[in-house]
């Protein structure tokens, strides 16, 4: 190791960061995200939610914010962009009106269809196999579940 006058080698490193690896890998998912999701018009978040909505309709704000790791703060602007779009709507439950449930539209559940294409795009870019992307991802997903705690 290259050492300077003031003796670095007991000093951390940027590259020695986890989170810098996470935030810089970040970084580059999103320069590979957003032209496909130029091409449907959304944004990251905007794609989460909805992704989260195509899996299972009809949600509590408080539950996709639970699923996506949002505050509500964060994600009440999201929907009211989504719904602007006239990708969802935003109703009170019926059965307790503190709640309010987020619902796909027509033209939210067809937008499904033009976003089929983004999972295969970034896994081509990520240049791993598929058992490879799985394991990172259950790997990042157990490292934030430690963290969490």
């Amino acid at each position: 190791m290259d050492q300077t006058s003031n003796d670095t080698a007991d000093t951390a490193r940027l590259d020695d960061f986890i989170c810098f690896a996470i935030y810089s890998a970040n970084h580059a998912l999103n320069r590979v995200y957003k032209p496909l999701l130029d091409a449907v018009g959304l944004t990251y978040t905007q794609y989460i939610a909805m992704v989260t909505l195509w899996e299972r309709d009809d949600q509590t704000v408080g539950s996709l914010g639970e699923k996506l790791f949002l505050e509500s703060s964060t994600l009440t602007p999201v929907l009211k962009r989504l719904e602007g779009l006239g990708l969802i709507a935003r109703t009170r439950d019926k059965t307790d009106e503190r709640q309010v449930r987020v619902q796909l539209t027509a033209k939210g559940r067809a937008l499904q269809e033009q976003a089929r294409t983004i999972p295969p795009c970034i896994l081509e870019a990520s240049g791993l196999e598929t058992d490879e992307l799985a394991r990172l991802k259950a790997e990042i997903a157990t490292l934030r579940s430690s963290l969490l705690r």
